[in-house]
């Protein structure tokens, strides 16, 4: 889902008088439906098989963190409703079961986005599940089309994300300022057409529900189970709409809100993040004796806005600038784990006129970063219709700085400003809604979850009759189980091992209590390029997922 920080959001280019620009030149649109495209029997008999031989030691993407993994590839139509034409190769990895005799088939994983890398999850989901539902289930990761290791791989102009020095603040000084910007975001998804137009057509969330199925049929597999991070919960919920006799055990973790697909769930994520945002100020002013950058929520707030004048004046390193801190501190919104050293590194900025862990804190992006942020475009842009007529998106964003929710909006508008000039025309978005021989599915949503607000949860809780909601009240992180909050923990890994549900209840079926933010100090400087978390919402660049 549209998770922004500095970047673009749909819509025509502004210019000084807000009139709309043309986009580029629109490329033909896929014929497919949105109706699933069943494989005939003779079809699944004959479809590939993927062939398993061990992960390289230093893979060209993930580089060593697939040791012990099993690499494979499938190649899947571009068009599902041509299967005889142009085929696209989709990267996989598989941690194998080790209980052969308590054997529950395979969990297909995603980490959201979209476009986020997915290979090395397996070997998280195994080392972070109780041991026996770990050992009882193949589990499958997977680079989604245009992503990683799968090929073609997307990336789209890079001087959007990274132009080599600080880019110009988010938040349009004057008509000239957003004029430029929208030509910015007009000008990537220029690029992005003219380096991938055969693809974009089918890069939306129907396309990508067809490769799962493509998965399982390739896997053999009479039901699929799935495990789904936030986009990763639309991407399961469509799929399960698509093919729900072929579903067999669902999580879907931080959980979309299929009815705002995508502009208006971009405007509630900038309503979310802003009380994200103070939630973490109001934490700074509970810990000043570490950080001294005041005593209320209001001081540390004005401590802010003061490093990002300071920065606009002589950025650190000639890199970071006020809109790069803002990346940095996008991640505190998704999650708490990063709370703490990012208020070191303000701390040591403003107090100690000390900006190295500022410095160390950030990085430019990667080429994985630019492959995430181009296929998160090419996906949004594609499953339903943006606003063209920049006047809507000029109207909208400002109306919510005016109101007070300032730290998100520009900058997420922005991340998701090409929709609004992409060459292929969006939508209808893939529905969501429950079908005859669904099995129940477990929704997990943390209530103060701001990249995907609680909302999403309780409507997609409602199009599914017979999921179950687990609720963790008071939860602000993005991306719940597997977190470390046994509660949730334990209730994921009984519906996995197929033990119990929880029970049905108006409302949310369970709740789970969140535990407390951590405690101040200086943070982690950073971990082992092995040791990553399931979930990777936003990286010190601003990309990040939904």
């Amino acid at each position: 889902m549209a998770a922004a920080v500095a970047a673009v959001t749909l819509g025509y280019l502004a210019v000084p008088t807000h009139a709309a620009v043309p986009a580029a030149p629109p490329v033909a649109p896929p014929a497919t439906p949105s109706a699933a495209l069943p494989a005939a029997p003779s079809a699944v008999q004959a479809a590939p098989r993927v062939r398993w031989k061990p992960c390289p030691k230093k893979d060209p993407v993930e580089k060593g963190v697939l040791a012990g993994l099993e690499c494979g590839t499938l190649r899947v139509p571009l068009d599902h409703a041509a299967p005889s034409g142009k085929k696209i190769t989709l990267a996989l990895t598989r941690a194998r079961a080790t209980d052969r005799k308590r054997y529950k088939g395979v969990v297909l994983l995603n980490r959201g986005g979209p476009g986020a890398h997915g290979r090395d999850l397996p070997r998280l989901f195994r080392a972070g599940l109780a041991r026996q539902v770990a050992a009882a289930y193949d589990w499958i990761g997977y680079d989604p089309r245009g992503v990683g290791a799968s090929r073609p791989a997307i990336v789209c102009d890079r001087t959007y994300q990274d132009p080599g020095r600080p880019r110009p603040d988010t938040v349009p000084a004057d008509e000239g300022a957003e004029a430029a910007w929208t030509e910015r975001a007009r000008r990537f998804a220029a690029d992005c057409a003219a380096r991938h137009r055969s693809l974009l057509p089918h890069m939306g969330t129907a396309a990508w529900a067809r490769d799962l199925e493509a998965i399982r049929i390739a896997l053999r597999q009479k039901k699929i189970n799935y495990f789904g991070y936030s986009y990763g919960s639309y991407l399961g919920a469509v799929y399960a709409a698509m093919y729900p006799r072929r579903v067999g055990r669902m999580v879907l973790d931080s959980v979309v809100r299929p009815s705002g697909v995508w502009y208006d769930n971009n405007l509630d994520q900038n309503v979310a993040f802003e009380k994200r945002i103070q939630a973490f100020f109001e934490w700074i002013a509970r810990h000043h004796a570490t950080y001294r950058l005041g005593e209320t929520r209001r001081e540390v707030a004005a401590s802010y806005t003061r490093a990002r004048r300071a920065l606009a004046d002589q950025p650190v390193n000639d890199r970071i600038g006020p809109v790069e801190l803002d990346d940095l501190f996008l991640a505190d919104g998704y999650g708490d784990h990063t709370w703490a050293a990012h208020a070191r590194a303000l701390s040591a900025y403003l107090v100690e006129n000390d900006p190295r862990p500022l410095a160390a804190a950030w990085r430019p992006p990667t080429w994985l970063d630019h492959n995430n942020y181009a296929v998160y475009t090419a996906v949004e842009c594609r499953d339903a219709a943006w606003p063209r007529d920049w006047n809507r998106w000029h109207a909208d964003n400002w109306r919510l700085h005016r109101s007070g929710y300032r730290f998100e909006t520009w900058g997420n508008a922005w991340y998701n400003a090409p929709c609004a000039f992409w060459a292929v025309p969006g939508g209808p978005p893939p529905r969501v809604r429950g079908r005859a021989g669904l099995p129940p599915i477990l929704l997990v949503q943390g209530t103060e979850d701001a990249a995907t607000p609680y909302a999403g949860a309780v409507e997609t809780h409602r199009l599914l009759p017979g999921s179950r909601l687990l609720e963790q009240r008071g939860g602000g992180n993005h991306g719940v189980a597997l977190s470390g909050d046994r509660c949730v923990d334990e209730a994921v890994a009984d519906y996995l091992a197929g033990r119990r549900l929880p029970r049905d209840r108006p409302g949310a079926d369970m709740v789970c209590t969140a535990p407390p933010p951590p405690g101040p100090g200086v943070g982690h400087r950073g971990a082992p390029d092995g040791d990553r978390r399931v979930m990777e919402p936003v990286n010190a660049t601003g990309s990040r997922t939904t």
